[in-house]
């Protein structure tokens, strides 16, 4: 199903509250968010709380951390006048359609997602079961898409392979049932922040990771951001240089610098004759470009009941867009419409 001539371009984007949003999350994708995509297309970003309940979770936890996500979605500047910004739960639509998108994925396509392949070994490595809905969760990460006609999905490398799975549900469904879903593109910006690990450059700088001491968090007090990026990794050599296979930890500061103050890593390292010199820069450069983030963040805590209407608002947005769609699937796969 093809975008018409003229159409807006509808982008759908989300993030799982299994942690604390990081330094990674905002340079890597919110910003751009906030900066660009708003801007050029019709946008809906989504706190994917469903998604976090594919393993062992706290329910308070979890509701926390999703008023936390969606409040520092506005905080960063996602303007709710621009795009949409809603909790995934609160639509009941993603849950319709993620069922007819188990019944028309594999059981083999599932169990060749690389997610899947990592985090059920994990589990059983640490005494737990697998949860069925950890096998089964790309079925609903295709109807969180699907569902809005989205044609674009920025997400990050680790997340490609999920969106390459929507696109052949789309169109398998399509071909068996008739033309009923955008056929969305994965789409990744030509230059984008890749925040490792400061302790483990080896690493993303993972929200749900248990070590914490190399993951700068949006909401970490200026002090615990300089004491982390001081602390962070470099290497045996003396001379600061931007090469990023041999010498990851260095490149990464280097990145997070380029990413918060702007201009090309290695031009910056040649501005740099000491390690000591170049984290210094780099932890100012990381809580200046935090602090608005915080200080909206503290000033939006402060007006819970503006946070609710936003979000109240954002699902009647989206439930008005998805519902149409998702009605019509169901017809179309046989299913007698609702009285």
């Amino acid at each position: 199903m093809a975008m018409a001539t003229g159409a807006r371009t509808r982008i759908f984007s989300g993030v799982k509250p299994t942690g604390h949003l990081t330094l990674g999350n905002y340079l890597g994708a919110v910003r751009r968010w906030a900066g660009e995509d708003q801007h050029r297309a019709e946008a809906l970003f989504c706190v994917v709380d469903l998604h976090a309940l594919t393993v062992e979770h706290d329910p308070a936890r979890v509701r926390r951390l999703s008023r936390q996500a969606a409040t520092l979605l506005l905080a960063s500047g996602l303007d709710p006048e621009l795009c949409t910004v809603f909790v995934q739960s609160h639509v009941d639509e993603h849950l319709r359609l993620s069922y007819l998108m188990e019944c028309t994925a594999s059981d083999g396509e599932m169990r060749r997602m690389i997610q899947y392949k990592e985090k059920a070994p994990a589990e059983r490595a640490r005494g737990g079961s697998v949860r069925l809905s950890l096998l089964t969760y790309p079925a609903l990460m295709a109807a969180d898409i699907l569902a809005y006609g989205a044609h674009e999905v920025p997400v990050g490398e680790d997340q490609t392979q999920h969106v390459e799975l929507t696109r052949d549900l789309a169109v398998r469904f399509n071909q068996r049932y008739g033309a009923t879903f955008v056929v969305p593109r994965a789409t990744q910006p030509v230059v984008a922040t890749r925040v490792m690990d400061l302790q483990d450059p080896a690493s993303k700088m993972g929200k749900s990771h248990a070590r914490t001491a190399g993951i700068v968090y949006l909401l970490d007090e200026p002090e615990v951001v300089r004491k982390k990026v001081l602390r962070a990794v470099t290497d045996a050599e003396p001379d600061v240089a931007y090469e990023p296979e041999r010498r990851p930890g260095v490149a990464n500061l280097l990145n997070v610098l380029a990413g918060c103050a702007g201009g090309d890593p290695r031009r910056l390292a040649e501005e740099y004759d000491s390690y000591g010199a170049l984290k210094k820069d780099v932890a100012e450069a990381v809580v200046e470009t935090l602090r608005p983030v915080r200080e909206r963040h503290a000033e939006l805590v402060a007006e819970p009941s503006y946070v609710d209407a936003v979000l109240r608002r954002g699902a009647e947005r989206a439930r008005a867009l998805a519902r149409p769609r998702v009605d019509a699937a169901f017809e179309a796969v046989g299913l007698l419409p609702a009285g």
